[in-house]
């Protein structure tokens, strides 16, 4: 038998290690190259809906996600200003039951944390950190990776492929796929944590809470590993006010709203905004160089599957690099299985984000709709997204 096949990956994030992990399964020689020092993740919050969970758990991380993470009860959802909840829709052991794997909270830090540990075990993943920059040159019928490593020695390879995983302003898709640039998508993520005893009484925290407003919307969770609970506002805010968001708190009215009123006294100016951009290109690959994650799909946050996308693209892509007579052939059957759910899921959040900032009189219509489908009928609803097995799909 001849040497490995050595996938080169930009971006040791979610995605980036996840991919990592797979490879090194199937034997083949991973090189991670990271712009950063560290494996580090921006935010607070992260929801692993199963479809997502069950990669995961395929990789052997089950136990070490299950100490990290925390399976809510039940989304409660308030509407308006509503005391008590519209609805709360099940999670729990039941949408574990119905799926095959759990419904989990978890810091992106702690996901990142296990993901990282896993691929350091393995001798044939290679992460360099603190790249500044690398070039891909395709010239000559092959493929050769340079990279400046950050003892200043240039690393040179010919790998089998390179895939982008270097996220929503990836450089893989921009200079060497031609692709977009990422777009503005007119919302803000406002993040922050603060500790339990603060929204004591105010909301259950054995289960996640959507606050909806015709002008923001308010996701809440727990996050006990960190003795934290994690809130995500999501707010519109004009282009031409986004250099200076750190220098102010979000512009959110509580009006009559006791409980949100609550809340935003709580955090006070601790709150961290993150611009939220989105990525649309129907170029995924050309040659041995493909993206993943949101280098080619950035979507909104409003079904909790951007990192869950991510994590699905590393289960299809993995087998296909290590079993394709070429990376272009892996690549493009790899856009082939994944490209119309992405966009679907990409469709399926922007239309959330419409229904959550719903006004008089078309709110009336949506809570009717989501006290009429009960405490279950998301299952029905979602069962083409959370049923989902990636790691099957090509064999499909």
């Amino acid at each position: 038998m001849g040497a490995p096949r050595t996938i080169y990956i930009a971006g040791a994030g979610i995605a980036g290690l996840t991919l990592a992990l797979a490879l090194a399964k199937f034997g083949l020689h991973v090189v991670v190259l990271e712009r950063n020092d560290s494996a580090s993740e921006f935010g607070a919050g992260l929801q692993i809906s199963a479809n997502a969970r069950k990669v995961l758990d395929n990789l052997g991380l089950s136990e070490a996600i299950a100490q990290k993470s925390f399976t809510p009860k039940g989304i409660e959802i308030f509407p308006d200003g509503r005391e008590k909840p519209l609805q709360t829709l099940t999670l729990g052991k039941a949408i574990e039951k119905r799926f095959g794997a759990p419904y989990a909270v978890m810091h992106r830090a702690d996901l990142l944390d296990v993901l990282h540990g896993a691929a350091r075990r393995f001798a044939n993943i290679d992460i360099v950190f603190s790249v500044a920059d690398f070039t891909l040159d395709g010239s000559g019928g092959g493929l050769t990776v340079s990279a400046q490593e950050p003892d200043g020695k240039q690393r040179k390879a010919k790998p089998f492929a390179f895939v982008g995983a270097d996220g929503v302003r990836s450089v893989t898709r921009t200079r060497y796929l031609g692709g977009p640039d990422a777009r503005y998508t007119g919302k803000v993520a406002w993040r922050a944590l603060v500790a339990p005893e603060a929204l004591s009484g105010v909301l259950d925290l054995g289960r996640t809470s959507l606050l909806l407003n015709p002008h923001f919307h308010l996701v809440v969770y727990p996050l006990p590993h960190r003795n934290a609970v994690n809130l995500a506002l999501f707010t519109q805010e004009d282009e031409r006010d986004l250099s200076v968001l750190d220098q102010r708190a979000p512009r959110v009215n509580p009006r009559k709203d006791s409980r949100l009123a609550h809340i935003l006294e709580s955090v006070g100016e601790g709150w961290t905004p993150w611009v939220l951009s989105s990525v649309e290109t129907p170029v995924w690959h050309k040659g041995p160089i493909g993206l993943i994650g949101d280098a080619a799909h950035a979507m909104l946050p409003f079904q909790a599957q951007g990192a869950a996308m991510g994590i699905e693209d590393a289960a299809v892509l993995a087998p296909l690099l290590a079993a394709s007579p070429s990376a272009e052939h892996a690549f493009s059957r790899f856009a082939t299985l994944r490209q119309d759910r992405v966009k679907r899921v990409q469709e399926v959040s922007a239309s959330n984000g419409k229904i959550f900032h719903m006004g008089f009189p078309f709110s009336l219509a949506r809570n009717a709709v989501i006290r009429s489908e009960g405490p279950e009928g998301h299952f029905k609803r979602l069962d083409w997204l959370y049923g989902y097995d990636a790691i099957q799909s090509e064999k499909s």
